[in-house]
């Protein structure tokens, strides 16, 4: 295995413990429906949240905030 595979090995369990919204750091899950609502009205600018597995994301669907334009899982 080269350098880079090992970088990667190393730095897999980080990358994985928060999911990030944008290069601003702002998360785009969180553990509570009303963490998820506060964001979506701070950072997002769009309203609501919607679960995704056991955790919440901002704005009330999935996809791009105040678009009609979304993607199913």
């Amino acid at each position: 295995m080269g350098t880079a595979g090992c970088i990667g090995l190393a730095l897999s369990p980080l990358a994985s413990t928060a999911v990030q919204a944008n290069s601003a750091g702002v998360p785009a899950m969180y553990a509570t429906k009303a963490e998820a609502e506060e964001a979506a009205k701070k950072h997002f600018n769009c309203t609501g949240a919607h679960a995704m597995g056991n955790q919440w994301m901002p704005c009330a669907t999935h996809g791009q905030p105040n678009s009609n334009s979304q993607h199913n899982h």
